[in-house]
């Protein structure tokens, strides 16, 4: 682990308390430096609070908004809940995946691109729906995911 991301580590528990308690506020201040929680940074954070690293890697695995893979740059959601699916959601993914040849849950090899499929993004009126990064892209289709994925290099 670099010299660096351990200060931040230590930085943090000193900042929110080296108590499992702050366990989450200290993934959330790595994740947003790092884009993802290394195995080194989850463990380094269990030894610091006290805990068995079994019970960190649990918590940073069942919290979707945690990565313990590198992530890339722009992340892509595509809404596959009841409205999307029925507008045609799966054929979009498929669609995406196939373009950046990567399947759902993946990066690209140049780590410009993640992909996921998430169940609901809550903008059923504007279905289907693609988010990239913050931005929300209504009414998404095969034939504009190229012009969509053009604004994120």
């Amino acid at each position: 682990m670099e010299a660096e991301e351990k200060k931040h580590i230590e930085a943090s528990l000193r900042k929110y308390g080296a108590s499992e308690r702050a366990l989450i506020s200290v993934f959330q201040d790595i994740q947003k430096r790092r884009g993802f929680l290394s195995e080194e940074a989850v463990r380094t954070v269990a030894r610091g609070i006290g805990i068995p690293a079994s019970r960190a890697f649990s918590v940073a695995a069942f919290y979707g908004a945690f990565s313990l893979e590198p992530r890339g740059r722009n992340e892509i959601h595509v809404c596959t809940g009841t409205a999307c699916h029925l507008k045609g959601a799966d054929r979009l993914a498929g669609s995406i995946a196939r373009k950046l040849a990567i399947a759902p849950g993946g990066t690209t090899k140049d780590g410009r691109y993640s992909l996921h499929e998430v169940r609901c993004l809550g903008c059923c009126a504007i279905a289907p729906v693609v988010k990239v990064n913050d931005d929300i892209h209504p009414q998404a289709v095969q034939d504009n995911i190229s012009e969509i994925l053009e604004n994120y290099k």
